[in-house]
């Protein structure tokens, strides 16, 4: 029997990074994983929200959370961001019955929800190696993906209560899963390391700094692929690795992909996406 969550697909999956939403319903279904959408939800705000109005932020979870809660089941994200901001917002009400019963307040006269706290936020890397056990991917496996491959986790999940069973300052289960797929896990330090992504709007020049920096450390460890646990760091990793390359002039030429298309080429869907990453470590670089 599928294991059931209410999917909420994380920031910038259906704009600046749909091989997201392509690859996770298909990793999901490999994995005996039934998401059920939640529809209508928003974007948690990846912290950008609260920096100008926290309350609204809080709100806009809490709205998403309460969904959830109606439909009985906890939450499931391929979003480092998305379950990491879910997360603290969720734990923020669950400690402030004043801030609980405000927000209630405003759900009810706007969308006839409540929330009581008892749902529960995932990224999908903490359920397959907490809830289905890492056998489940290597039962799964169609085609290894025989890399060099670090693994990104980011900054925002790597806290309590966000990580699942996961160690919050020495975190390993994405590199079990780059291992269960045939791959071989890259040591290296700025795997947990932000890429700036709230600044992005703002702070342009250090956010390609950072992504540079993040770049440049996999590379010199012996990395030919970059696999992210996060949308949003995947998008900057991904789509402006040329131009923070190009902003610091430090080596970021590095195919970079999310963990769920990794999954889900594994799992062998998508051939043809696969084939072209394959010719793509084979010839890109510096």
């Amino acid at each position: 029997m599928p294991t059931r969550y209410a999917y909420h697909p994380g920031n910038v999956a259906h704009s600046n990074a749909i091989e997201v939403a392509d690859t996770m319903p298909l990793a999901a279904e490999s994995l005996g994983i039934e998401l059920v959408p939640l529809e209508g939800a928003t974007s948690c705000g990846a912290g950008i929200i609260r920096q100008a109005n926290a309350d609204l932020q809080v709100v806009l979870n809490a709205r998403t959370l309460a969904q959830a809660e109606a439909m009985g089941l906890d939450i499931i994200t391929p979003c480092a961001t998305t379950a990491a901001t879910l997360h603290e917002d969720l734990t923020a009400l669950r400690n402030s019955g004043k801030l609980m019963a405000k927000t209630n307040d405003i759900l009810e006269r706007n969308c006839g929800l409540t929330l009581t706290g008892e749902v529960n936020v995932h990224h999908i890397l903490h359920v397959i190696v907490d809830e289905l056990g890492i056998d489940s991917v290597k039962d799964a496996v169609m085609n290894t993906i025989e890399f060099k491959i670090a693994g990104y986790y980011g900054p925002n999940i790597q806290q309590e209560g966000a990580c699942g069973g996961d160690d919050v300052f020495d975190p390993d289960y994405l590199e079990q899963v780059i291992a269960a797929v045939g791959g071989q896990p890259v040591e290296w330090s700025s795997r947990t390391h932000s890429v700036g992504v709230p600044g992005i709007f703002s702070e342009e020049k250090t956010v390609m700094k950072q992504t540079a920096a993040v770049l440049a450390d996999a590379k010199s460890e012996g990395a030919q692929l970059v696999v992210s646990a996060c949308n949003l760091s995947h998008m900057l990793l991904d789509v402006y690795q040329g131009k923070a390359g190009k902003t610091t002039g430090q080596a970021t030429k590095v195919p970079t992909i999310h963990l769920t298309e990794l999954l889900a080429f594994a799992f062998g869907h998508h051939i043809d996406r696969l084939a072209q990453l394959r010719t793509r470590v084979l010839v890109i670089g510096d």
